[in-house]
Formats: C-alpha cells, sequence, structure tokens
C-alpha cells in the first residue's frame, strides 16, 4: 500500500484509495502515538458516521496528543477548550461583540467553530456550558442572538474526562452522554510500549512539535466524503439488522440495568458497524462488525444498578454477557 503524500492529500475522491489513505492513518499517528491504535480506529469511525467521541483516561495518557495528531494526519483544522468550573458558553461557542468602529454588534466565532474540538477535561464545568455544545454536536450549528450559523464540515467534538478523580466536576447527563457515538477508553501503555514512550523522549521527541516528529497529512476532507459515501452504500441484511435490534433490547431487560439502550443508541451500533466494515474492506456487515462495535458505541448509554455497581458490575460486563447470549444470526 502507497501512502498518499502531502502534495495529493485530500484530493482523491475514490473510494478505493479513501480506504488507503485512512489505514496510512495508524502509521502516521504512531509516529507522535505509541500503542493506542484501537482509540485512533474510534475516532476514523466516528469521522466516517459524523459522529463525536468521549475519551476516557487517566492524565499522561495522551488523549490530547492523539486527537492533535489525528487533526494533523487529516490535515484538518483543530482547536482546544480547557474546560473549567469558571467557562461561559460563549467562551465555546462565540458572542457578539460591539464594534465602536461602527456602532454595531459584530458575532465573534469561538473555538467550536473548527473541524476538530477537543473538549479536554468536560466534566469540570457546570451543565450549562456543558450543554452549549449539544446544538454543536446535534445540529452541527450554533445560534447566537437567534441566527443560526453552520459549523464547519467535517466536524467533530473529542471530549476527554478522567475516570478516577471526581472531585469537583459534573458528571455528564444521559442526555448528553447519549450524543456521543462512541465512548473509548484510553489504557495505560503496556510494559514496552511505555519503554518505546521513553526512548522516543531520550531521543529529542518533543509532543508539542508533531512536524518535528514527522506526522504528515496522509487523507483530507475529498477522502473522508468518498468514504462516507462508500460506507453508505455497504449492504445491511435484514438479519443482521434484527441482531442490532435483539443486543439493544436485551439492555432495556437486564436485570443489573437501570437504562437500557434507546433506538438511537440501536442506531449508531449500526451505522459503526457499518463503517467498521467498509474499513476492513467489506461493502456489508456480519456479526463480527456488531460484536467489534458494542462496547465502545454502548457502554456509555447504559446505566448500573447501584447494588449491581457495589457488586463490581460493569457496562463492559452486562454488554459481554449480552452479546454472549443473544442468537447470533447464521
Amino acid at each position: 500500500m502507497t501512502d498518499p503524500t502531502t502534495d495529493n492529500a485530500g484530493q482523491s475522491g475514490d473510494p478505493g484509495t479513501a480506504r488507503a489513505s485512512l489505514e496510512a492513518l495508524r502509521a502516521e499517528i504512531a509516529k507522535a502515538v505509541v500503542g493506542q491504535d484501537p482509540a485512533v480506529t474510534g475516532l476514523v469511525v466516528a469521522l466516517l458516521c459524523r459522529g463525536h467521541v468521549l475519551l476516557e483516561g487517566v492524565p499522561g495518557v495522551a488523549k490530547t496528543l492523539l486527537v492533535r495528531a489525528l487533526a494533523s494526519a487529516l490535515e484538518l483544522d483543530t482547536k482546544r477548550v480547557q474546560f473549567t468550573p469558571d467557562l461561559m458558553p460563549s467562551d465555546v461557542t462565540g458572542s457578539l461583540v460591539y464594534d465602536t468602529r461602527t456602532a454595531e454588534f459584530s458575532f465573534q466565532p469561538g473555538p467550536v467553530f473548527t473541524n476538530l474540538l477537543l473538549a479536554d477535561e468536560i466534566n469540570r464545568t457546570p451543565p450549562k456550558t456543558q450543554s452549549s455544545l449539544l446544538e454543536a454536536m446535534e445540529e452541527r450549528q450554533v445560534t447566537v442572538d437567534g441566527t443560526p450559523r453552520p459549523l464547519p464540515e467535517p466536524f467533530l467534538v473529542a471530549a476527554t474526562q478522567n475516570p478516577v478523580e471526581y472531585e469537583g466536576t459534573y458528571p455528564l447527563p444521559e442526555a448528553q452522554l447519549d450524543r456521543f457515538l462512541l465512548k473509548l477508553t484510553v489504557p495505560l501503555p503496556s510494559r514496552q510500549d511505555e519503554i518505546d514512550v521513553l526512548t522516543r523522549h531520550a531521543s529529542g521527541f518533543d509532543p508539542r512539535d508533531l512536524r518535528a516528529a514527522g506526522v504528515r497529512p496522509v487523507a483530507g476532507p475529498a477522502d473522508l466524503e468518498a468514504a462516507r459515501a462508500a460506507v453508505a452504500k455497504t449492504t445491511v441484511s435484514p438479519e443482521i439488522t434484527a441482531y442490532v435490534v435483539d443486543i439493544c433490547r436485551a439492555t432495556r431487560e437486564s436485570p443489573s440495568l437501570t437504562l437500557g439502550v434507546s433506538p438511537r443508541g440501536a442506531t449508531a451500533l449500526l451505522a459503526t458497524s457499518r463503517a467498521w466494515a467498509w474499513l476492513t474492506g467489506r461493502d456489508y456487515v456480519i456479526p463480527d462488525d456488531v460484536k467489534a462495535l458494542a462496547l465502545p458505541t454502548l457502554r456509555h448509554r447504559v446505566q448500573l444498578r447501584p447494588e449491581a455497581e457495589m457488586e463490581g458490575v460493569t457496562a463492559d460486563s452486562v454488554i459481554n454477557a449480552i452479546l454472549a447470549h443473544v442468537p447470533v444470526p447464521r
């Protein structure tokens, strides 16, 4: 496979070339980030499905670097917002500013007007500011003073949160969690991966300078559009559709859950399965595609019963049990 160069990145409209370009992302991002292939794949799936991603991991596992490297390898504009308790909605969306020269108000766009928005530690800001992203994520526009303003295309929110430190945080409500297509866990690296990280830093790697690390654009908006069009043509049999529905309905009947997956979650699982099938080189969905995307697509859409949580049950373990019991179509 020949990687597209910087000169022709984003110029292709052919689905085969688009797939090769998106596959090349892994190698390109690996120049900056070690051992996070599942998270990279999840971000690409989200881009193909026009969805958003919640990245969960302890501090220092390269969540921010991962998003920045993806933006560089895709030749996309990216902005980062550090969510804090005093952040206001207008700090994200933008606001009207009075111009003394013209004696009129003009709109000053906020950081949400970008292709890839990194919402760092989104659970550290109050619900009022968290909700400022709802319209942007769902409608892909921002309304200020009654005027809707469209966001750039493509547009993806990659929000991060710390899974172990909850003091002074504002957990995302179920309605907003449901707006995220995927919840990806960013684990601590293996021993060998951590050795590789330290070796790179000892050799002069600077995570603030991705160009010096050799990260170059290998795909662009045209590749994404061609890929999205191809994903939309990926065949889904009635049996696979019924399989997705059965999995989601089983979460609503689980004794360990107080909240199961909604029809929106079922639609999301179908969409991510199609994207994964296309990325793996097929134009049709098989049950293994559904299984591969079930955890990241559904884990944040269910709510555990307190007694189950006290017994050590997790959302992932419940979903895995459901996958093991729901009949697989032949």
